[in-house]
């Protein structure tokens, strides 16, 4: 049960959830979102209890507990000598698993392997897939324990070595003894950007790609795309549902499948639940097709 006290992207103004959207994405720092943030405080309001109000809350998140007796848990480090030399993740497996599984890798948003992203991958070992979610942050420490720490450490691993970080982890998963080899990738934000840039890397070697409100390949990548994708997009996430049209095209022309749902009313991060920018239904819905997706692709 939610609390009470828990706010709705509805109880806010969209020109202040654009603001914060640029705060989030490293656009602004937060002295300049305060300062933009002053025009909505009315009724003793103040521009630092709104930022309050807007970052994330983990104790909403787990939806499968940590100890959860379904489930094998456990944190391992993959080399990636194309990267940052070794990457860090979070393993997730069924705990009564006979024979082999299929693997999704999942890829977090800008601020590391928060508590969200790790409970995402529990969702999926509940659903009988292996799951690895890698933490991007391993080269500068690890995902910190606080946002805004872990967004300024996040612009300080390049961002090359930090792609070939992910696609070691998507390559190992792939190769365990203990995988079908049949691997797919859902990431949000940042990390849908990710899934993205490994269907274009990985080819036919990608099974299935789900990217939640990521940024799109160039188009003349698209055409290396060979995993069926499906595709989560907000109406109120201008930023980025703004490259959708031109991607789609693309897809169209190198035959890719693939389907796209852009869900009405809702703002970029509408699955992730630790903000007022979560979206129940639409959270709920587009997991859902997530699974059947992965359920179809990943288990042949």
């Amino acid at each position: 049960m939610q609390p009470i006290d828990r706010k709705k992207a509805s109880d806010y103004p969209q020109e202040l959830l654009n603001l914060f959207d640029k705060y989030v994405h490293g656009e602004i720092d937060r002295r300049a979102f305060l300062d933009g943030a002053q025009k909505f405080t009315i009724g003793g309001l103040t521009a630092t209890m709104i930022w309050e109000s807007l970052r994330p809350n983990y104790a909403w998140a787990q939806q499968v507990p940590k100890d959860d007796k379904r489930l094998k848990t456990d944190y391992v480090t993959v080399p990636s000598p194309q990267g940052n030399g070794s990457i860090k993740g979070y393993l997730v497996r069924p705990a009564n698993a006979t024979g082999k599984l299929p693997g999704v890798l999942v890829v977090h948003e800008n601020r590391g392997l928060n508590p969200y992203i790790e409970d995402v991958a529990r969702r999926l070992g509940t659903a009988n897939f292996m799951a690895f979610a890698p933490d991007g942050l391993t080269s500068v420490g690890g995902y910190p324990g606080d946002e805004e720490t872990g967004a300024a450490n996040f612009r300080k691993v390049d961002g090359q070595k930090m792609g070939e970080d992910f696609h070691a982890s998507a390559r190992w998963l792939k190769a365990r003894s203990d995988c079908t080899g049949k691997v797919g990738t859902v990431g949000f934000c940042f990390g849908g950007g990710i899934v993205n840039t490994l269907a274009v890397k990985m080819g036919a070697d990608l099974a299935a790609g789900v990217p939640y409100y990521g940024a799109q390949p160039k188009a003349e990548d698209v055409a290396h795309i060979k995993a069926p994708l499906v595709l989560h997009y907000a109406s109120e996430d201008a930023r980025i549902t703004g490259g959708w049209p031109a991607y789609e095209t693309a897809l169209k022309a190198a035959g890719v499948t693939y389907a796209a749902y852009i869900y009405q009313g809702c703002q970029h991060g509408f699955h992730n639940d630790t903000t007022p920018r979560y979206d129940k239904a639409a959270a709920e819905l587009s997991w859902q097709r997530t699974l059947d997706h992965f359920n179809k692709y990943l288990r042949a």
